[in-house]
């Protein structure tokens, strides 16, 4: 975890990942200024004692330990990890060798993509954040490589900026700054085009197309330009580099030449098969996202001139998440712990089969220091809430929404 952003601006990636103890520590190991070209942003102060972030960490930690569990870790999740890739295994086998008829091939390629979104998800999602044993972490995390993306690349991205700067403009590489033209508008600081008027249509058919483009264009732009967006890309090692490059070589030949030189499918077939199973993986990713960040009643972060967010880093991260169907074990599975975005932002190395028990702690303290903490009660309502939100955004007369929901 230390590569992800040695070297760099990492204050608030230190704090979510390290208990209150760990920053007795820093004062003996500084070793120089920041580079005044690093993008900083400055949170308020929220780690003193008897402040939102204090006391929360201290009541997670209290419930650990005094259940004795280990929070970076469970069996269910070693479990869940070997099925879904045992699913990729042989949905892949049944969509492009074990079926003669191309619509058994094309529900098995639905079946394969899925379980690809499921390896980002549920697997390597909670490895790359830190989450899993040490043994068990590097090989988990590398599963994303396995099914086409690259994690180093992720890590980048999500990690060193997304949760650093969540929601925030110039900070958070999953949204555009004000000035930058998008497909789409999605807060109060854009001003709409005449294009977004209907993006809450077409951006319903774009998603699907999200896999595909990081795997065939975002990793090899972010390599080649050094940069996701405003974050800098660190210089990988060179195990990393192997792993990029072997991860993209693998992809290509299982999913493109295996295929070609053996399937019993044509080549048009063959195309429909892959495509179908990069849609439904890009739409599942998609809208698990973005229903946690991009919907109704969530905040976009704004800092000063001189970079100063009139928040405390973790009451940011409350107010720019929203959370769906709590207690649904099934949603809980298949969203690899998404539904308790909340949860994940403030804990993001815990391993995500945890997050049901620690959310009431969350919740009763966010009440407690009188933070709002948006759940949906289903995944549908909130994905409605996305696609409202997308239509209020995109229209020429838009009022931001200010609704929550409790």
């Amino acid at each position: 975890m230390i590569f992800v952003k040695a070297g760099g601006e990492c204050t608030q990636l230190f704090d979510s990942y390290h208990p209150l103890s760990a920053r007795r520590v820093l004062e003996k190991l500084c070793i120089g200024s920041l580079d005044a070209r690093e993008l900083v942003v400055t949170y308020n102060e929220d780690l003193e004692e008897g402040q939102f972030f204090a006391v929360l960490k201290k009541r997670v930690k209290k419930y650990f330990r005094g259940n004795q569990i280990d929070p970076r870790s469970s069996t269910s999740y070693y479990l869940k990890a070997a099925l879904i890739l045992a699913t990729v295994a042989l949905s892949y086998c049944g969509t492009f060798f074990a079926f003669q008829s191309f619509a058994a091939s094309l529900a098995s390629a639905v079946v394969l993509g899925i379980a690809m979104a499921e390896v980002g998800v549920s697997v390597m999602h909670d490895a790359n954040h830190g989450a899993g044993g040490p043994g068990a972490r590097g090989v988990l995390g590398a599963t994303l490589d396995m099914v086409g993306a690259s994690s180093f690349m992720w890590r980048q991205q999500h990690v060193v900026g997304h949760h650093a700067y969540t929601n925030l403009a110039g900070g958070d590489p999953d949204i555009c700054s004000a000035a930058d033209p998008d497909l789409r508008c999605i807060m109060p600081a854009q001003l709409p085009q005449p294009h977004h008027r209907f993006q809450h249509i077409y951006m319903g058919a774009l998603y699907g197309v999200l896999a595909m483009k990081s795997v065939f264009l975002d990793d090899f732009a972010s390599l080649a330009g050094g940069e996701i967006g405003p974050v800098r890309v660190a210089r990988m090692t060179r195990a990393e580099a192997a792993l990029f490059w072997a991860g993209k070589a693998a992809f290509f030949c299982a999913f493109v030449g295996a295929p070609v030189l053996a399937s019993g499918h044509s080549w048009a077939a063959l195309a429909a098969l892959w495509l179908a199973s990069e849609a439904a993986a890009g739409w599942l990713l998609a809208l698990m996202f973005q229903v946690a960040h991009v919907t109704e009643g969530v905040k976009f972060v704004e800092a000063d001139a001189r970079g100063r967010v009139p928040h405390g880093w973790a009451e940011a991260q409350v107010l720019a998440s929203a959370d769906f169907a709590h207690g649904s074990w099934l949603w809980t599975h298949f969203s690899g712990g998404l539904n308790y975005q909340v949860v994940h932002h403030l804990f993001p190395n815990v391993c995500h089969t945890h997050y049901p028990a620690i959310a009431p702690i969350v919740l009763d303290t966010c009440r407690e220091f009188g933070i709002p903490y948006i759940v949906f009660p289903t995944f549908w309502a909130a994905l409605r809430a996305h696609f409202r939100h997308l239509k209020t955004m995109g229209a020429p007369a838009k009022v931001p929404s200010l609704a929550t929901i409790g």
